[in-house]
């Protein structure tokens, strides 16, 4: 069944603005965030999101599942994780039984780095959203999840 996508009542308006208001607080804070990481330690956003991956998952990631986890290309990840192993913060290790994959591995230079880069972020996060009481921060979250869970739903079917 196809939904009648023509805004007919207010409830359609607010949900439109709703929508807009989302994306405006997330660019700002993406932005914000790009901005600093640039600025403050000379990296970019996509490099400090691989190294959280790898960070999780310290035994090591294929590239297939960085780029699963953060749904971009293979090649996205591939010309990253490239970068950061000349920057010797990530390693390829092969994958036993498997001659043809390779697992990208951070060092311990790379978790030295990218434990600064998560204690930074986490600081810039707080004073972006700090205006924001923990009742609220809860009940928004909830929000989110029910958006993100009705979107899941949606596509499921």
């Amino acid at each position: 069944m196809i939904p009648d996508l023509t805004p007919s009542d207010d409830i359609s308006k607010d949900r439109l603005r709703l929508w807009l208001k989302l994306l405006k607080a997330q660019s700002a804070i993406e932005a914000e965030i790009r901005r600093r990481l640039r600025e403050d330690f000379a990296t970019t956003l996509p490099r400090f999101d691989v190294m959280s991956a790898l960070f999780r998952h310290s035994k090591g990631l294929k590239m297939s599942q960085i780029s699963g986890l953060l749904k971009v290309s293979n090649g996205n990840v591939t010309g990253i994780v490239d970068r950061l192993v000349e920057d010797g913060q990530v390693i390829r290790v092969a994958v036993p039984g498997d001659r043809r994959a390779q697992l990208a591995r951070l060092t311990p230079a790379g978790i030295t780095a990218f434990e600064r880069l998560a204690q930074a972020h986490e600081g810039w996060l707080n004073m972006m959203l700090g205006g924001i009481d923990e009742a609220d921060i809860a009940a928004l979250a909830a929000q989110l999840d029910n958006i993100t869970d009705h979107l899941e739903a949606d596509h499921a079917n």
